[in-house]
């Protein structure tokens, strides 16, 4: 089996880049990236030090309920091309040592048990596990340390 990571929907990234507000209804913050510590969530790359940046609340699911965890992310300011290589851990994921790898139904609830903190280098092996299961339609790769969304991996 193979995997896809997917960025955030360019739909999503276009609404912020026009003016949208976030899922609590606030206008995003710009902030001047100082250098790494960064990603921006639609290219999946680190956003370099002297670009602006967008900060604001991101809720990566359809619809609000008790599983949408929502919390803060980055977009570059200025639009930047969707990360397309799905079959190649995207640059993002080789800025910490592990990151927090959680699976979701398909009514997009946690499915527990499947959280787990995972070393970048078994995250493919660790997805391609939780996929085995029937009641698993995607995974989300959060940070290990402040649980932030980073990317979702999808079935190839």
């Amino acid at each position: 089996m193979s995997i896809h990571f997917t960025a955030m929907p360019t739909k999503d990234a276009e609404a912020f880049w026009n003016g949208g507000t976030d899922a609590y209804g606030l206008t995003p913050d710009t902030m001047v990236s100082d250098g790494p510590g960064h990603p921006c969530r639609h290219c999946l790359a680190n956003i370099d030090e002297g670009e602006k940046l967008l900060v604001f609340a991101y809720r990566p699911f359809p619809e609000v309920q008790a599983f949408a965890e929502t919390g803060p992310i980055f977009l570059h300011a200025k639009p930047c091309k969707r990360y397309a290589a799905e079959e190649v851990s995207p640059a993002i994921l080789a800025t910490s040592p592990d990151f927090i790898l959680r699976g979701y139904n398909e009514e997009n609830r946690i499915v527990y048990g499947t959280g787990k903190v995972t070393p970048i280098a078994d995250i493919p092996s660790y997805s391609e596990a939780l996929f085995v299961r029937d009641d698993i339609a995607y995974v989300h790769v959060r940070s290990a340390r402040n649980s932030c969304y980073q990317c979702r991996i999808d079935r190839a």
